[in-house]
């Protein structure tokens, strides 16, 4: 009976994300307001594996009042894949940068191995600058899925090999060996060159000056918080929205703090919270930069839960709390939404993942085929 259960939902869950897809493109129209004032950026901070208890921790763990609680507007997601109750990150990640469900493992792909558009391909083909951060291999799955296209997100070579001609403008993150060690051969670091782009593999303190800027600082993932990474991610943030933010049409910034999903992977608390915390100083630095700047949409979110991660109490110490864990790998609860700026009205209430796509589309008025 269960097994049939589960059958059933699974069926039903497709179907319902196929009439969803297809009210939104249907009624877009009618969801927009043209007096409504539009944002001019959007910069979309991705928790890869913050849940609604990863997101309690900071009330306990850090000092002074946690960023979530700056934002107006807060919603849910559903963050199940086509295929599967529980997503992973490559198929949460693809239902953000380009509105469909697919199964997991896909990047930029839906669930017939289609290329699908993204938004920041769509944004910067309309004369946005874009960019895209992240504190693991800037080939992983979450960072991948706004630039690349590809059936399996472990093909971090393929992955590579599109940065070079797509349409991101700032990139900062790991992954250099997949850049200039490759099994081809190639040396993907001369292409980025050929391409525009300024190159630095040592450190994100250099003032690159080229139009294009792309910081590669590890071989792989960056090293932990507790390893020493220190200020890497608010510091590539500060540059990327200062590179950016030159133009006079907008940008699109996608900023993934990568490893809170790894603390969860691993059940180790001490890793999951210094991760969490220093996602939660960038929240801070770009709300600071949206509330100047008064045409940004900020939009927080996660795309899966991860670890079954719980705010125990501590031997029965109501007064003490303690992070524990139910799985190794990802869980199907909800995600919250946190949304800010120009456009972050519709960002409340409860809905599938890939709808924040077509919300950020939306919002900005952007016309997509």
């Amino acid at each position: 009976m269960k097994k049939f259960l589960l059958v059933l939902f699974g069926i039903t869950l497709i179907g319902c994300q196929e009439q969803s897809q297809d009210t939104i493109d249907e009624t877009s129209g009618t969801n927009t307001d043209v007096n409504k004032e539009r944002p001019k950026n959007i910069i979309l901070l991705i928790g890869d594996g913050m849940g609604l208890s990863q997101v309690s921790a900071a009330q306990f763990y850090k000092e002074g009042t946690p960023s979530f609680e700056r934002f107006p507007v807060v919603g849910l997601s559903k963050t199940s894949s086509s295929d599967q109750l529980i997503t992973d990150s490559a198929a949460g990640a693809t239902a953000f940068a380009s509105g469909v469900k697919t199964y997991n493992g896909a990047v930029g792909m839906n669930r017939d191995s289609i290329s699908v558009p993204t938004i920041l391909e769509q944004m910067s083909e309309q004369g946005y600058h874009s960019g895209v951060i992240a504190t693991s291999s800037i080939t992983h799955a979450t960072p991948a899925a706004f630039y690349a296209h590809v059936k399996r997100r472990g093909q971090a070579e393929d992955i590579a090999s599109q940065m070079p001609a797509s349409g991101v403008d700032f990139f900062a993150g790991g992954g250099l060996q997949y850049f200039n060690h490759r099994s081809d051969g190639a040396d993907l670091i001369q292409e980025l060159v050929d391409s525009g782009f300024a190159v630095d593999t040592t450190s994100i303190e250099t003032q690159l000056t080229a139009e294009k800027q792309a910081y590669l600082l590890a071989a792989d993932g960056m090293p932990r918080m507790l390893d020493g990474r220190g200020d890497f991610l608010p510091k590539a943030t500060a540059k990327a929205i200062e590179q950016l933010n030159s133009g006079d049409k907008g940008f699109f910034l996608m900023v993934e703090g990568s490893q809170i999903d790894w603390g969860g992977h691993a059940n180790e608390t001490d890793y999951l919270v210094s991760e969490l915390l220093d996602f939660d100083q960038v929240i801070d630095q770009v709300l600071d930069f949206a509330e100047k700047d008064g045409q940004t949409l900020v939009i927080v979110t996660a795309d899966h839960e991860t670890g079954g991660f719980t705010l125990s109490d501590l031997d029965g110490d109501y007064n003490q709390v303690n992070g524990t864990y139910s799985t190794g790998g990802h869980s199907a609860t909800m995600v919250p939404v946190f949304a800010y700026g120009p456009g972050s009205e519709s960002f409340g209430g409860t809905y599938p993942n890939n709808e924040i796509y077509f919300k950020m589309v939306r919002a900005i008025g952007l016309v997509v085929d």
